[in-house]
């Protein structure tokens, strides 16, 4: 890992390497580092981020595994069968569970670059390889995660301020608008914060009818608020040296991504944020209730801790986060 002291580059002082891919943080943390961004939270930072609990309000992230029903972007719904071992005794049996049907961390395996593959130079040859772990799940559940959990309740502020959009349509959050969200919470950003983002679109889809869910899995019919894709997104989520990023919508970004058109879609900040960065993305992430608590006393900062699965070689892995005011 860096030097704990030695500040942080710039977005616009990336790569640390001219030898490295432009704008990357490959090296940053060491050449064989398999966690990323996740440095940030430091023993220093989580003990800061412990001392934000006050009430020992508990709330859990993560979302029905069930849900969303049926699952977008074609992934398969989970199957769960009880069975019976013998009299008094059950087991779980789980099939097609895909850990990205649901809330999600996509880990440093699930998006690599197009043109440079995946986080510190890990290629997608080794990716396929059965028996190689590198960049894993599991490394991030060894290790666990926690910190200074950060909500910006950007619906709750649109509707405070006139701001009309649907979090169930295309509507690219600007990063300034995020930096006015976070101004009329009074929160501001420290180096190694976890950045949670509502935009309000699990409450949007538990109001669909069953037609329209279906109708909402179908190809080219999915569509969602979330960050605009740019370089000014990607400049505002590296200034602020996030530890990770999540939200409650199922791709962060504003989908379609910009750029896209009929059978080609068009260019995602995962391959920089996850590829290039290290940097753990979160989605549909379940922040109804946390987002109201932290409404009712205006303190949306708390711990926020996660125990991804420890599955050597996973791609990605439900959170299994909870928040803690």
């Amino acid at each position: 890992m860096s030097d704990s002291n030695r500040p942080l580059p710039t977005y616009d002082e990336l790569p640390i390497d001219p030898a490295m891919p432009p704008r990357s943080a490959w090296g940053l943390f060491g050449s064989d580092d398999q966690i990323g961004t996740l440095n940030l939270l430091t023993p220093e930072r989580v003990l800061a981020a412990a001392r934000l609990v006050s009430s020992g309000e508990i709330f859990a992230l993560n979302w029905d595994l069930e849900l969303p029903d049926p699952p977008l972007f074609g992934r398969p719904a989970l199957k769960h069968t009880i069975h019976r071992r013998r009299q008094n005794v059950f087991d779980d049996i789980y099939d097609d569970f895909n850990t990205q049907s649901s809330t999600q961390w996509d880990g440093l395996r699930h998006y690599g670059h197009p043109e440079h593959g995946f986080y510190n130079g890990v290629t997608e040859e080794e990716i396929a390889e059965d028996d190689n772990p590198i960049n894993g799940i599991a490394i991030w559940a060894r290790r666990g995660i926690a910190g200074r959990g950060v909500l910006i309740d950007f619906a709750r502020y649109a509707e405070a301020t006139g701001l009309r959009y649907s979090a169930g349509e295309r509507y690219a959050i600007k990063p300034a608008e995020l930096e006015a969200a976070a101004a009329w919470q009074g929160t501001r950003f420290v180096a190694g914060d976890i950045l949670i983002l509502r935009t309000g679109w699990i409450r949007w889809y538990n109001s669909l009818s069953l037609d329209e869910r279906h109708q909402l899995a179908q190809p080219g019919n999915f569509n969602a608020a979330g960050l605009e894709q740019g370089e000014d997104s990607l400049r505002f989520l590296w200034n602020h040296h996030f530890a990770a990023i999540a939200g409650d919508a199922p791709s962060f970004e504003v989908w379609p991504p910009a750029g896209s058109e009929p059978g080609k879609r068009g260019k995602m900040m995962h391959e920089t944020i996850i590829g290039l960065w290290g940097m753990p993305i979160g989605e549909m992430f379940d922040l109804d209730r946390l987002a109201a608590a932290c409404a009712a006393d205006r303190r949306y900062e708390f711990l926020l801790t996660s125990a991804p699965l420890n599955k050597k070689g996973g791609v990605a892995s439900p959170p299994n986060a909870i928040a803690i005011r």
